[in-house]
């Protein structure tokens, strides 16, 4: 029997908390070495116009604690029907572009973060650690915080969409 780790129950629900270990996580899981590998190749990326990626810690932080990890969320969801999710930066490689437009959108920089529904919309991350989703009917903010954003993924929440403003 696994001894109750107080720190898990309290930051995640009890369902992100089973799903998220179910992918692979736990408590204290810290991969520095690969998250600096992923931060390393998206700085020596330039797409073909020139646009580089913005690396900053609240992204290199999310790519240590759950990097790699492939969710699949259970259930019908909340308010929509949940995707799996991949927390894999190289998802957002070759989207140079893309992230600098969002940043400026929104004023701050934006990493790749993963992908959602295998390759259907990109995880970003933002220098403040909030979380977006990028999909072909919209950008989409899913949390404040990359937990927050892991709950509103793996429960079905609606996310809220961004307005041309960047609200």
């Amino acid at each position: 029997m696994r001894a109750f780790d107080r720190t898990a129950a309290t930051r995640f629900s009890v369902a992100v908390d089973a799903t998220l270990r179910e992918a692979g996580w736990q408590p204290g899981r810290w991969d520095i070495r690969q998250a600096e590998v992923w931060a390393d190749t998206l700085r020596a990326h330039e797409s073909p116009g020139g646009h580089r990626h913005r690396v900053f810690p609240a992204a290199v932080e999310a790519w240590a604690e759950f990097g790699g990890l492939e969710v699949q969320p259970p259930g019908a969801g909340r308010q929509i029907a949940p995707t799996p999710f991949r927390i894999d930066p190289m998802s957002g490689l070759h989207l140079s572009r893309t992230l600098a437009d969002l940043g400026r959108a929104l004023g701050t920089e934006v990493a790749p973060l993963g992908e959602e529904a295998h390759g259907q919309a990109l995880l970003t991350i933002d220098a403040e650690g909030r979380v977006y989703s990028l999909d072909h009917t919209g950008d989409w903010f899913l949390g404040a915080d990359l937990d927050a954003a892991l709950a509103t993924l793996i429960t079905g929440l609606l996310p809220q969409r961004l307005s041309r403003s960047g609200a």
